[in-house]
């Protein structure tokens, strides 16, 4: 039998927590009683720095059964640090964890799939959705997009996957030697390289409360996962300076047969042009490069990128 843990982060999640730990609680209790999984199991709340009442529901829920377990972190780190926190706090305690968030809005049922694919060999079990239809149009083209960008620009991620994933103890402990502050953990995970697998299911509606990816968020996502895995970016600045640099070539030779031929003409609507569109270009070419510095400015200061103030456990 496999000792599972789950890891949830969790953020202001008041609304929807106590009736997600009853839905997971029902579902480790019928896997204990099919032999799939370890009485010792543990159902693990990452709390990162809400403002409400989650810490309180997580020691709770302690209190009341010893099977949920609770994860404080110090301040408010963002999803992709909290998953973190949870998946090195707990790699030495289990032997696969699952990943998954507090909605439940990923497919709870798909647990069994998992561990079975874990016991068949996988280190990693990714949680891929089938299909998209209860997201609006503008989401669905934007996630695709994202996924089909990222697949270009050389950076290997499982489409259609976000963060719902089983990972095993030994994965857990190469994850371990990923040191980077800038962490994208679905484009990460994959660079593992041991044996992993998928399973399908239908994603669900929120039951309550509010998304915490709003679409300034998901951006701001999209645009950690690129900058974090692909230096394609910088590549395609210099293809486009050596392009612009072509094309004034080219003009330059134009304009020296122009005026030797004796038709030239002056004209400021080209000249404010080419100023508007090489400056634009260079503040575009300078933005993207202190993206880029700015990380390794990041990197060099070795922050650490959480901070555990309590652990509720045994």
């Amino acid at each position: 039998m496999t000792k599972l843990y789950l890891a949830i982060p969790c953020y202001n999640e008041e609304e929807v927590l106590r009736d997600s730990a009853g839905k997971l609680l029902n579902k480790y209790n019928h896997m204990m009683s099919e032999g799939k999984i370890t009485e010792d199991s543990k159902i693990v709340f990452i709390d990162d720095g809400s403002k409400d009442k989650t810490w309180s529901i997580i020691s709770q829920l302690h209190s009341e059964n010893a099977v949920f377990q609770g994860i404080k972190l110090t301040r408010n780190r963002g999803h992709q640090n909290a998953l973190l926190a949870g998946l090195m706090t707990l790699k030495d305690k289990a032997d696969a964890v699952i990943s998954i968030d507090a909605d439940l809005q990923d497919d709870i049922n798909v647990f069994d799939k998992m561990v079975e694919k874990y016991e068949n060999g996988c280190d990693v079990v990714y949680g891929v959705r089938s299909k998209r239809e209860i997201d609006t149009f503008f989401k669905r083209f934007t996630a695709e997009a994202f996924y089909k960008i990222l697949d270009k620009m050389g950076a290997k991620v499982v489409f259609n996957h976000a963060d719902f994933r089983l990972m095993s103890k030994r994965a857990l402990e190469a994850f371990s030697m990923y040191k980077e502050t800038n962490i994208f953990l679905r484009g990460m995970v994959p660079l593992i390289g041991y044996k992993s697998d998928i399973v399908t299911y239908e994603r669900s509606e929120r039951l309550a409360g509010e998304s915490k990816y709003p679409l300034k968020k998901m951006l701001a996502l999209a645009w950690e996962g690129i900058t974090s895995l692909s230096i394609q970016p910088i590549r395609f600045i210099t293809w486009l300076g050596a392009v612009i640099f072509a094309v004034s070539i080219i003009m330059v030779i134009y304009s020296l047969v122009s005026y030797f031929a004796g038709f030239a003409v002056s004209g400021w609507a080209s000249t404010l042009c080419s100023i508007w569109a090489l400056g634009g270009l260079q503040i575009l070419a300078i933005g993207i490069i202190g993206e880029y510095i700015g990380k390794i400015y990041m990197e060099t200061k070795k922050r650490p990128r959480f901070i555990v103030e309590e652990f509720l456990e045994d």
